[in-house]
């Protein structure tokens, strides 16, 4: 009985076919095999197995990859920001929904789009929005649209985020360009609607490559993701071109808060009147095959079958089907693709078992207990190719 309580009071950390870490009050385990209180050393179990965890992935991430893919989720923006306002989760939005709103209005508002009855503790705004859209749809009514219009403008207000100076994303960014110059550029493709990536980008002084050209206005077209940067030498008898550093492509499957539709086509705006944003309902996956989103989410699925690709899942919880169905498909038909899935919720979420169990057969899956904020300190720096002018920089966080 001592034995079954102490493993169900274990916490599992990282999961790869070859190790898997997790640890107790008590002790830690890797691959099931309890370490010694001589390996422990001074360091309580917590520490202990975070540590080889970090130990671990950082041998996986120093490797030298062709192509490096990030998707990234709400845990890259969940709990930061200026200003006041910070992140949140699905659950966050709609306490600022019911806050604004109050629980009455949402209430009657479930009952006219013939929606399960809501509670207060209820979080499935997605839920709720999908119902609405369907039921507009079918039966149109100025006051269903009225609180629509309104929910979504809550969710634009609260994902209007400002980066503060201890953000991790311009760290991330930094870590990201470090390499060879010879690669692919690294790709960030984020399903968030802020613009915390673009901000940070433009604090370090990064060229960001985002579907959108560089004249005004700027207007979006997929064939700009072709392009590239390059440093033309003086001495024009050299043929070949430098290819300039801290560059990096931007994709936003789900649109963004400064994107602007007009007469067709979509710009970027400070002050958009009509912004381009999937918002969270079921209607989203059909939304996907309208441009620009099936240009951004088609580069996803043909970068993940690319050779020798690290696709790196930050803080995403694979509720999108879609997209997870692309990663499984991937991790089925590209036996040169390294997985690796950072969240601080790998025990809870339900999405990440299946992940789990394939992991246990199949190279090339990591799974890491990990926050973004956490990963981006000790995500392995290659100081070497971290050119700027005048030099090498010199990560002074580490």
């Amino acid at each position: 009985m001592e034995d079954t309580n102490i493993q169900l009071n274990m916490k599992q950390i990282y999961f790869c076919e070859r190790n898997e870490i997790k640890f107790s009050d008590e002790h830690v385990e890797v691959n099931s095999e309890k370490l010694s209180q001589e390996s422990l050393g001074d360091n309580t179990p917590e520490q202990c197995a975070y540590k080889l965890m970090r130990e671990h992935y950082s041998k996986v991430l120093s490797r030298q990859y062709e192509n490096i893919v990030i998707l990234s989720g709400a845990g890259t923006s969940v709990g930061i920001g200026g200003g006041g306002k910070k992140g949140k989760t699905m659950r966050g939005l709609w306490s600022a929904v019911v806050s604004e709103l109050k629980f009455k209005t949402l209430e009657k508002f479930s009952e006219d789009v013939k929606f399960t009855p809501v509670s207060e503790e209820y979080t499935d705004l997605e839920g709720l929005l999908s119902k609405a859209i369907l039921s507009e749809a079918f039966s149109p009514r100025e006051d269903v649209q009225a609180i629509i219009d309104k929910i979504e403008g809550i969710i634009r207000r609260e994902c209007s985020l400002e980066l503060p100076d201890n953000a991790p994303h311009e760290r991330f960014l930094r870590k990201l360009t470090a390499r060879k110059l010879k690669y692919s550029r690294a790709k960030i493709f984020t399903l968030n609607y802020d613009l915390l990536f673009e901000q940070a980008a433009s604090k370090g002084g990064y060229v960001v490559i985002d579907g959108f050209c560089f004249n005004t206005p700027r207007v979006f077209n997929g064939i700009n993701y072709d392009y590239d940067i390059v440093i033309r030498n003086n001495n024009r008898s050299l043929s070949e071109e430098n290819f300039a550093p801290k560059v990096f492509h931007l994709y936003k499957p789900h649109g963004s808060l400064d994107w602007d539709r007009h007469n067709g086509i979509v710009i970027k705006s400070s002050n958009p009147l009509k912004t381009v944003m999937i918002y969270p309902s079921s209607s989203k996956y059909e939304a996907s095959y309208e441009q620009p989103y099936f240009e951004m989410i088609s580069r996803f699925q043909n970068e993940l079958r690319k050779k020798n690709t690290l696709l790196m899942v930050i803080g995403f919880s694979f509720y999108d089907k879609h997209i997870t169905a692309m990663i499984m498909e991937a991790l089925n038909s590209n036996p040169s693709i390294t997985i690796v899935v950072i969240s601080p919720d790998l025990e809870k979420g339900e999405n990440f078992i299946a992940l789990k169990e394939k992991s246990k057969k199949q190279r090339g899956i990591i799974l890491i207990n990990e926050t973004f904020e956490n990963f981006t300190r000790y995500y392995p720096y290659s100081e070497i190719y971290d050119y700027v002018e005048g030099g090498i920089q010199q990560d002074e966080s580490l």
